[in-house]
């Protein structure tokens, strides 16, 4: 029998074969010959990368859901999605798909979801009659449309320093418990934008029902489709959902929405490549982490963005963990290249209950220079520049080793520190217009009409 033949035959009966304890013909089944950490390696059966396979179980697990993740001659390597208990050497292989496919559409609007696009929210079945291959479509960059409209955030060290645009890609990069999580509820909650969608991944399992009770509520799930890989999952599963929220969200920019994509986080993301390339024998680097890391970071923020000639935008932010506060962290240092900019979280600020704790010195928007006027622009550079001045020398000022009226910008500085913090924290239930930041931002700093 012919592979293509196969390939319609198992696409359509593979339930079959597991509901009703059907074994498939040998000459179409491949087994399993060993098992070395996170992979299963069979032989006697030819699948591409990406196929989904069943491997046959024993005792609760009859069937074992698995993806093609490698292949070395006439072995291939499979990932399973859940634990392999229950596998036996010589268990069966089959191909279930060849090219698979997830559902989506406005049903997903309110639910809940795992990374295989299965409902988790106890809300019962979702009818999604398209169906989309998981790396989506790519766009001719000569045909994306450009960033040339303000994004509200209603964060006021935002809306005022580091102005998003719509389609802007984000990172907000701290170490742990400096306040990401709390600074993304603010984003998410704030943001002006028709659909929101939230990628959970590789995060705490507890996080997922806290963040949707907590922080997004009843009105907020309304417009928003959450994707949940916790921890705990298999490292290609986490890596699916990841796939899986950028689809949903291009899904719904192509239809002429502005949707906010928030993906919690992006270094969770490179460890599920990092597991998988380890697994499949690929040579560790900076960190440990393989090439493939590497190359899917930017393959991966290159799918947000304003869709093709504007119809449409992905306004993306994604939160990156600099382990040990290292700004120099492999994925700290590729994500800054690749996006459009970055909210740098100091641990100093935190300490100091100054939240959010933005800092300033380290934090960018690329694109904010486009999008405002240049009297706002010059407002914004001055209150930059005062505050880094100020920060710089705190140590001097404490002790009293500053002679003031030796700096001219370090007198204003320290005249204006106060409104300079009252404009730059902020409370996590507060919100305020892009337009009233600005006021704010004058009265600190006065009209900058040289």
């Amino acid at each position: 029998m012919k592979q293509n033949n196969l390939k319609h035959l198992f696409e359509k009966d593979v339930d079959r074969f597991i509901n009703k304890n059907f074994n498939p013909p040998q000459s179409v089944c491949g087994k399993v010959v060993r098992v070395i950490g996170l992979t299963l390696e069979a032989k006697g059966i030819a699948a591409p990368l990406g196929a989904h396979c069943k491997v046959e179980g024993t005792g609760v697990n009859k069937a074992i859901d698995a993806e093609v993740v490698g292949f070395q001659d006439d072995i291939l390597y499979l990932m399973p999605f859940d634990e392999p208990a229950g596998i036996a050497p010589g268990a069966k292989v089959w191909i279930s798909s060849f090219q698979p496919e997830i559902p989506v559409g406005p049903d997903l609007l309110g639910r809940v979801i795992d990374g295989l696009g299965n409902p988790i929210d106890g809300k019962g079945p979702m009818v999604c009659e398209e169906k989309f291959h998981l790396e989506g479509e790519k766009i001719n960059p000569m045909e994306r449309g450009s960033i040339s409209s303000v994004l509200d955030t209603g964060i006021k060290a935002i809306n005022t320093c580091l102005t998003l645009g719509r389609g802007q890609r984000i990172g907000l990069m701290a170490g742990s418990g400096v306040g990401k999580s709390v600074l993304l509820g603010m984003l998410t909650r704030n943001t002006e934008a028709d659909i929101v969608v939230i990628g959970l991944i590789g995060e705490r399992g507890r996080e997922v029902l806290e963040f949707i009770d907590r922080i997004l509520g009843p009105e907020g799930l309304k417009k928003s489709v959450v994707v949940a890989a916790p921890a705990n999952v298999s490292p290609v599963v986490r890596l699916k959902a990841t796939h899986l929220s950028h689809l949903i969200a291009e899904y719904f920019r192509d239809q002429g929405k502005n949707v906010l994509l928030l993906c919690d986080s992006l270094t969770r993301v490179a460890h599920a490549q990092r597991e998988i390339g380890l697994a499949v024998g690929e040579p560790p680097t900076a960190k440990g982490y393989p090439p493939s890391v590497f190359a899917l970071m930017p393959k991966l923020i290159e799918r947000a963005g304003v869709g093709k000639h504007g119809f449409g935008a992905i306004t993306a932010v994604y939160t990156v963990l600099a382990e040990g506060d290292d700004k120099t962290d492999p994925i700290v240092d590729i994500a800054r290249a690749s996006l459009d900019g970055q909210v740098m979280l100091s641990r100093e600020l935190a300490d100091a209950a100054h939240y959010p704790a933005i800092d300033l010195e380290g934090s960018i928007s690329r694109v904010m220079e486009s999008i405002v006027d240049p009297k706002s622009m010059k407002k914004a550079n001055k209150l930059r520049r005062l505050w880094t001045l100020f920060k710089q020398n705190q140590d001097l000022i404490q002790v009293g080793a500053y002679e003031p009226g030796t700096n001219h910008d370090l007198d204003e500085a320290i005249r204006l520190k106060k409104e300079m913090e009252n404009l730059l924290q902020q409370n996590s239930d507060e919100s305020f217009s892009f337009s009233d930041c600005h006021e704010m931002l004058a009265e600190v700093v006065g009209d900058q009409n040289d």
